[in-house]
């Protein structure tokens, strides 16, 4: 089983790369493991994934990295996987209301890979090995943080999350069919850039202990 671990920057998997080194490499006849840097943001991630896909032909993609919260009940330092994700930033803003690109008629609610505008994972079920807490992400290239911006997006999406890349795996691997799991863990909270109040070296470490043991699982199962 060919297996991708991406991320927007090397330093959201680093951690697990150094640990493995060649533990699951190409030699391995179980597991392969490859890990591949996206770049940051939607626009990067969906043409370098369409690439890697295109080229390595992974039998499963896993997203890592850290995230925003929304929800007061997901902790800074909490690991979750998505369920579904949204684009939440691509319309307009007109007349003191946000609207995304299905209010504007400019993409079908159902028209794939979207379902009811949004972009669930099919694959969540079989692949969710560590049943880690399922949640709703939104993805954005500018990152929210004014109050009345997070009371709109609250209102219109009902978030858990906010990341710059996740869209952009799940519209990718549902086009192309390729099995993906998108895992995040928690830096801070969604609002004022206080990165006081941030801990990204928690949530890379908690997030590299996941990946550990989701490939430990995997391999187990696989």
């Amino acid at each position: 089983m060919r297996v991708v671990i991406t991320a927007a920057t090397t330093g959201e998997w680093m951690p697990a790369f150094v640990h493995l080194k060649d533990l699951y490499s190409n030699d391995s006849k179980r597991l392969k493991v490859q890990f591949y840097q996206s770049g940051v943001g939607m626009l990067s991630s969906a043409v370098s994934l369409t690439r890697l896909i295109y080229e390595e032909k992974p039998d499963l993609i896993l997203q890592a990295g850290i995230a925003g919260s929304f929800n007061p009940k997901i902790p800074i330092g909490k690991t979750v996987v998505v369920r579904e994700e949204i684009m939440a930033d691509m319309g307009v803003e007109e007349q003191k209301n946000w609207k995304d690109i299905f209010d504007l008629k400019l993409e079908k609610s159902n028209y794939p890979p979207f379902e009811k505008k949004k972009l669930p994972n099919p694959w969540l079920k079989e692949y969710n090995l560590l049943k880690l807490p399922e949640v709703v992400g939104i993805s954005v290239n500018q990152i929210t943080t004014g109050e009345k911006r997070i009371k709109t997006i609250t209102k219109k999406y009902h978030p858990d999350i906010e990341s710059m890349e996740g869209a952009a795996l799940h519209y990718v691997c549902r086009e192309f069919a390729i099995p993906f799991l998108q895992v995040r863990t928690i830096s801070n909270e969604v609002g004022e850039r206080d990165k006081t109040k941030w801990d990204i070296k928690m949530a890379i470490n908690n997030v590299n202990k996941t990946i550990l043991a989701y490939l430990d699982k995997l391999y187990t199962l696989k």
